[in-house]
C-alpha cells in the first residue's frame, strides 16, 4: 500500500512523517524534475507500506513544479492523509474539498489541535466527519498526540459520495466553518505579538538582521569547533595511512596525483594537490562541518515559522533581481559555505530563477573560506579596504541581477507563501531532517568533489595550470595591474581561495591591488567543491553560461577598479 501525505505548506507534514516512519527515509527528485519528496516506510495493519511526503501545495489546479508533481504523485497512491491546520481550518479545506473531488480513499489528520485549544478555536470532529464524510483525528504531530488513533483509522478510508459538489468549493468551505468551528476572544500572546513584529517591515527587517547576524554566528562557532576539535584531530590520525599508501605508490606522477607532496615527512591538507589528502579534505573537514552547521540552523529556522516571514520581506528585493522570496535560503546557506547554496538552488521552481541564484551566488557572495581570505588579504586596512570591497560586491550583485532579469527569457512568479506561526521545532524531526540533509550532501556532493580534485591534479602536475598562468599573464598584468607573480594565485584561487592568500601575501602588493585580487579571487570562480555541484545542479550548457559571466565579470569589474582606485 502507498501512503501520501498531502497538505498546505507549513502544516507539520515533516514532523508527521518522522512520527510515521522509521530511520530507512530516502530522499528523491521526481522524475524529470528537481522537485524533492521523501519516502519511508510504516507499519499499517500488520503489513509494511511505503510513505510518501508528498510536496506541500495549496492546490491541485498546478501552478507550480511543486503543484504538478503532486497531481501526478497523487494517481500512484491508495490513501491520502490529508494533513490540515487546525488553526487555518477555512485556508486548508480548499485542497481537502479537491482531494474529495478525486474519489479516492482520504483521512483526514486535524494538527496542530493544541495550537487551536491555545488560540480559542473550538472545532466539533463529529460534525465535521459528517460534512466531509471521511475520518477526521485531532493530532498534536510534535507530541505525537493522536498519531496512533489516525493509523489505526486508515483502514476505514474509503472513496466517498462528495456533498456538496454542485456548490463551488469555497461556498463548500464555508458552510463546512459555519457548522463545525466557533472562535473565542483571546489576547495576544507573546509568540502572536513577536509574529506581527516580525512581518512589518520597519520591525521587521532589524529583526530580520539581528536573527541572520546570530545565525552566521552560530554557523561559524559551530563549524570552526567541529573542524578544530573533530575532524583536523581525525585527518592527524588519517596521516600515517597516507604515508604508507604513498611508500606502495613510490614517486612520480601517480604518487602525486593520488598522495599530494609530503614536506618534511608530513602532508599539509591545505596545499597538498592528492586526491587522498586534499580530495577527502576539503569535502569533509572543510565544507562538511559549516555543512552541518548550516543545515542545523536553516532546519530551526525553518521549523520555527521564520523562513517564509524572511521570504516575504526580501520577495520585493529578489523580484528585482529576477527571482522571488524564497531565493534568500540559497544566498544564507552561501555566506556560509557555497556548496550546501548551490544544493538549495532546488527550492526555486524555474530553471531561470536557478540560474540567476546560482550565477549571483557564485560571483557575489563570499563563503566563509573566501571570507578568511579577504581578512587576510585587506584586514590591516580596516573599513576602508574591506568597506570598498564589499561594496563593489553588493553593487554588482544588484546589477548584475538586474541585467539577467532584464535579458533572460521568462517571468519570475509571485510567491504565494502561507505565514505559519511561531512553533518550538519539534526535535525528533529536526535532526531527522538533519541526518538525511547530510547524507544526501555526502552522497551527491563529495563523489563530484573528488572528481573535481582529481582533475584539477592532473592538470597542476601535467603543466596545463602554469601554461594556463603564462597565457593569462598579459591580461592579469595589463589590465588589473597586478605583477606577473599573481597569476598563479588567481589560477590556484579555483582549487582554494587561502592557498591563493599564502601565494599573494609575499608579493607586497599595495591596499588597491589587494583589493583588485580579492575582488577578482571572490568572484571569476567559486571553489572546486562549488564548481562541481553546480554542474551537476544546472547542467553543462548553464554551468558553461555562467562561467563565461563569471571569467567576464570578474575581470571587466576588477579593470574598472583599477582605473577607479
Amino acid at each position: 500500500m502507498k501512503i501520501l501525505l498531502m497538505g498546505n505548506p507549513n502544516v507539520g507534514k515533516s514532523a508527521f512523517f518522522s512520527r510515521l516512519t522509521g530511520v530507512n527515509v530516502v530522499i528523491s527528485n521526481y522524475p524529470g524534475t528537481t522537485v524533492e519528496f521523501k519516502q519511508g516506510k510504516m507499519k499499517c495493519g500488520g503489513k509494511l507500506a511505503d510513505v510518501i511526503d508528498v510536496p506541500g501545495v495549496y492546490s491541485l489546479e498546478a501552478a507550480s513544479k511543486a503543484e504538478e508533481v503532486a497531481v501526478k504523485m497523487l494517481k500512484e497512491g491508495d490513501v491520502v492523509i490529508n494533513i490540515v491546520d487546525a488553526t487555518n481550518l477555512e485556508r486548508n479545506l480548499y485542497l481537502t474539498m479537491q482531494l474529495l473531488e478525486k474519489n479516492i480513499p482520504v483521512i483526514i489528520a486535524l494538527n496542530f489541535w493544541d495550537e487551536a485549544r491555545h488560540k480559542g478555536i473550538k472545532i466539533d470532529i463529529e460534525k465535521l466527519e459528517r460534512e466531509l464524510n471521511v475520518p477526521v483525528v485531532p493530532t498534536v504531530a510534535l507530541t505525537g498526540e493522536g498519531i496512533k488513533e489516525l493509523v489505526s483509522k486508515i483502514r476505514y478510508a474509503c472513496p466517498h459520495k462528495c456533498r456538496g459538489c454542485e456548490k463551488s468549493r469555497w461556498n463548500r468551505v464555508g458552510g463546512v466553518i459555519n457548522e463545525v468551528q466557533r472562535i473565542e476572544e483571546k489576547e495576544h500572546t507573546v509568540f502572536e505579538t513577536f509574529e506581527d513584529l516580525s512581518i512589518k517591515p520597519l520591525t521587521g527587517i532589524p529583526v530580520a538582521v539581528i536573527i541572520l547576524a546570530l545565525s552566521f554566528l552560530a554557523v561559524r562557532i559551530i563549524g570552526e569547533g567541529l573542524i578544530g576539535f573533530i575532524f583536523e584531530p581525525l585527518f592527524d590520525l588519517y596521516l600515517p595511512v597516507l604515508g604508507w599508501i604513498g611508500n606502495y605508490l613510490g614517486t612520480g606522477i601517480v604518487h602525486d596525483i593520488v598522495i599530494g607532496t609530503f614536506i618534511e615527512g608530513k602532508i599539509d591538507y591545505g596545499q597538498s594537490m592528492g586526491l587522498l589528502s586534499t580530495g577527502l579534505y576539503v569535502p569533509i573537514a572543510m565544507v562538511l562541518p559549516y555543512v552541518f552547521a548550516f543545515y542545523l540552523v536553516l532546519g530551526i529556522l525553518e521549523d520555527s515559522g521564520y523562513l517564509p516571514r524572511l521570504a516575504t520581506l526580501v520577495d520585493k528585493l529578489m523580484h528585482k533581481v529576477g527571482m522571488h522570496g524564497l531565493a534568500i535560503i540559497p544566498m544564507m546557506l552561501g555566506l556560509g559555505c557555497n556548496v550546501p547554496g548551490a544544493l538549495g538552488l532546488r527550492i526555486l521552481e524555474t530553471k531561470r530563477q536557478r540560474f540567476i541564484a546560482a550565477t549571483l551566488m557564485a560571483i557575489a557572495v563570499p563563503c566563509m573560506a573566501q571570507t578568511a581570505m579577504v581578512f587576510g588579504l585587506l584586514g590591516k586596512y580596516g573599513i576602508e579596504g574591506l568597506g570598498i570591497l564589499y561594496l563593489t560586491l553588493f553593487a554588482v550583485w544588484a546589477v548584475l541581477g538586474l541585467i539577467l532579469n532584464k535579458t533572460m527569457k521568462g517571468t519570475t512568479p509571485e510567491t504565494f507563501m502561507e505565514i505559519p506561526p511561531y512553533r518550538v521545532p519539534y526535535f525528533k524531526g529536526l535532526m531527522k531532517k538533519l541526518g538525511m540533509r547530510i547524507h544526501s550532501f555526502l552522497r551527491e556532493a563529495v563523489p563530484f568533489v573528488l572528481l573535481g580534485v582529481l582533475i584539477i591534479n592532473i592538470l597542476y602536475v601535467t603543466g596545463i595550470i602554469h601554461f594556463l598562468g603564462e597565457t593569462a599573464s598579459p591580461l592579469v598584468v595589463g589590465m588589473l595591474g597586478l605583477p606577473e607573480e599573481a597569476v598563479g594565485a588567481l589560477v590556484m584561487g579555483f582549487l582554494r581561495k587561502d592557498i591563493a592568500v599564502g601565494m599573494l601575501l609575499p608579493l607586497g602588493l599595495s591596499m588597491k591591488q589587494l583589493i583588485i585580487a580579492s575582488a577578482v579571487l571572490t568572484m571569476y570562480f567559486p571553489c572546486i567543491a562549488t564548481f562541481v555541484v553546480l554542474f551537476k545542479e544546472l547542467g553543462w550548457k548553464d554551468l558553461v553560461k555562467a562561467s563565461v559571466i563569471m571569467i567576464f565579470v570578474s575581470f571587466f569589474v576588477g579593470g574598472i577598479l583599477n582605473l577607479v582606485l
